[in-house]
């Protein structure tokens, strides 16, 4: 396992919650208006619909994720709805998901058990280099245990053009915080005034590309994860600016 055992800043039981929701949400606005996510829209749709589900259970979602710009692409018109859930559900998430398609899970939920309620593809956005290789082994084994399918998409990785590009993410989350709208104070004292956001997403980033998981490792990680009804599909995909590593698990014969 290559594998680092780091740690970032805005996982921290110490970090304000406060600011570590302006940090998810400000990293989720670069996301969605560069399109970071959208070269696997194809791919995820795909596995959902070999897979059979008609929900998907989002995991770690922070303030939402890259679906406010991806759900439409993955649904694809049909009857797929999307429920976001987090270990420290963000309060403004669940305002803005009060219902329809897209939904909100109030509880936490540790991605490591998922709840038996929250069947349906799990999906993981830049938060599985988060979990140390124990901890990552156990989310890929209840899925796989469970039959649920399940898609992990990851930006970060340890090489030098990636690193190099994570120091333009503080000055995209920057114009992303004078660009939102409706303005918010806290959003402007803390990535405009006091750049406490900027600073985090900066060393943060660079963390996350260090403590990523190669391709190497995802194959170990699934290595002991076999079964002729279940299968794994682990790779780059490099259509869009920045390459997304995936690692991706569906129950064979859903449908």
């Amino acid at each position: 396992m290559q594998r680092q055992r780091w740690f970032e800043i805005h996982d921290q039981p110490w970090f304000p919650a406060f600011l570590r929701d302006l940090t998810t949400e400000a990293l989720e606005a670069v996301w969605i208006a560069n399109r970071t996510y959208h070269p696997i829209a194809e791919r995820l749709r795909e596995a959902v619909r070999r897979s059979g589900a008609h929900r998907i259970i989002d995991l770690c979602s922070g303030g939402g994720g890259p679906w406010a710009g991806l759900y439409e692409e993955v649904a694809d018109g049909g009857a797929v709805t999307l429920c976001m859930t987090d270990f420290y559900p963000n309060a403004r998430m669940l305002c803005r998901t009060a219902g329809g398609a897209v939904a909100a899970w109030k509880k936490s939920v540790d991605a490591r058990h998922v709840p038996a309620e929250l069947r349906g593809f799990r999906t993981i956005f830049s938060s599985f280099h988060h979990f140390d290789p124990e901890a990552a082994l156990a989310m890929l084994t209840d899925a796989f245990e469970q039959r649920q399918g399940i898609g992990i998409f990851e930006g970060a990785r340890r090489s030098g053009w990636t690193m190099l590009a994570v120091t333009a993410v503080p000055f995209l989350g920057f114009r992303e915080a004078v660009r939102a709208r409706p303005v918010r104070w806290d959003r402007i004292l803390w990535s405009c005034v006091l750049p406490a956001v900027p600073a985090v997403l900066w060393i943060d980033g660079l963390l996350s590309c260090l403590r990523s998981y190669s391709l190497e490792d995802l194959r170990e990680l699934t290595a002991g994860l076999s079964a002729p009804d279940y299968e794994w599909q682990i790779g780059d995909e490099r259509s869009g600016r920045v390459p997304i590593r995936y690692l991706i698990g569906t129950p064979k014969g859903s449908r």
